[in-house]
């Protein structure tokens, strides 16, 4: 009974319901997370979130039983392994994916829930279909970072500024392309790059890869760059202002964490390309401390910047 438990679980990925946290950018850096019900709505959807995307991971693992058995570290994974059956995978799918559904639609919200279906149109397509389809397995990976974020600002009534999309855009790439970049690493790794284990990958040529990663990376800073300064607070606290030079009477603080961001891009690539890591992001957020704490400092800037300094005048 705990075994079963154990691996519906493990199925269910709660690590990666740390990329759920993305639902929160838009109320986060809208200046609304803490009015009102704000907060509440996006940990809502959070949750309904959570539940729908373990159903997808269920799903997902029973489609690709036969070939994660083939795979070094997938073949562990409780349904190909064959501790948790393909029959009570598809089960469980349905009542988390079902069940999301049913709530959101009648406690979260219509937008919210219609964006929650043309995620799992897209996740079974993806799993059925376009996982095959070079470049285009990585643009619905990324997609789905994307969705969150739009999901976020459904969820919680706030808008998604242009900048904000356009960010999360290239963090998406750059996540997706590393990820494939990753898993071909390890599969040569083992030496077992020529098993049929994702089709794609004997197709994606290193330099496609490389390229597409640098692209992604710069990409990324350069939009970041750009919507840290449209998102500055226009109001500074008088005891701030006073004391910064004229040429800093507007400044815009949120500038502050482009070099954060700029380092954390930067480990990312170094734990690709130099630590043949990276084929799980959640993975890497909660193993790699440079990482992990590039990101809490970078979360408690943004805090301060958006919420504290308004007040402290």
């Amino acid at each position: 009974m705990f075994a079963t438990i154990y691996h519906v679980l493990r199925t269910a990925r709660p690590r990666q319901w740390l990329k759920n946290l993305s639902l929160f950018a838009a109320p986060t850096f809208a200046g609304m997370l803490f009015f009102g019900d704000t907060f509440e709505r996006a940990l809502n959807g959070f949750f309904v979130f959570c539940a729908l995307s373990s159903g997808v991971y269920f799903f997902n693992d029973v489609v690709d039983a036969d070939k994660d058995k083939l795979h070094p570290v997938k073949k562990n994974r409780a349904i190909a392994s064959g501790k948790l059956s393909k029959k009570a995978g598809l089960f469980i799918s349905f009542l988390l994916l079902s069940g999301s559904l049913y709530y959101a639609f009648n406690y979260v919200g219509s937008y919210f829930a219609y964006l929650l279906v043309s995620y799992i149109v897209i996740q079974l397509f993806y799993s059925l279909w376009l996982r095959n389809v070079i470049i285009m397995d990585s643009l619905i990976v990324a997609t789905g970072f994307v969705i969150r974020v739009f999901a976020g600002g459904f969820a919680s009534y706030t808008s998604v500024s242009s900048w904000l999309a356009l960010t999360t855009i290239g963090i998406s790439l750059l996540l997706a392309f590393g990820k494939r970049r990753s898993e071909k690493t390890i599969l040569e790794r083992y030496k077992q790059h020529t098993i049929e284990t994702r089709k794609t990958l004997k197709h994606y040529p290193d330099n496609l890869l490389d390229s597409m990663i640098s692209m992604s990376a710069a990409y990324t800073i350069i939009s970041y760059s750009f919507f840290t300064f449209m998102t500055s607070p226009e109001i500074i606290s008088k005891r701030i202002s006073s004391v910064l030079p004229s040429v800093l009477k507007s400044p815009k603080l949120m500038m502050l964490t482009i070099p954060i961001v700029i380092y954390g891009v930067a480990r990312y690539l170094y734990i690709i390309y130099e630590k043949g890591e990276g084929e799980s992001p959640a993975r890497v957020l909660l193993s790699d401390i440079p990482v992990l704490l590039s990101v809490l400092v970078w979360g408690a800037t943004v805090m301060g910047v958006i919420y504290l300094v308004p007040l402290l005048g």
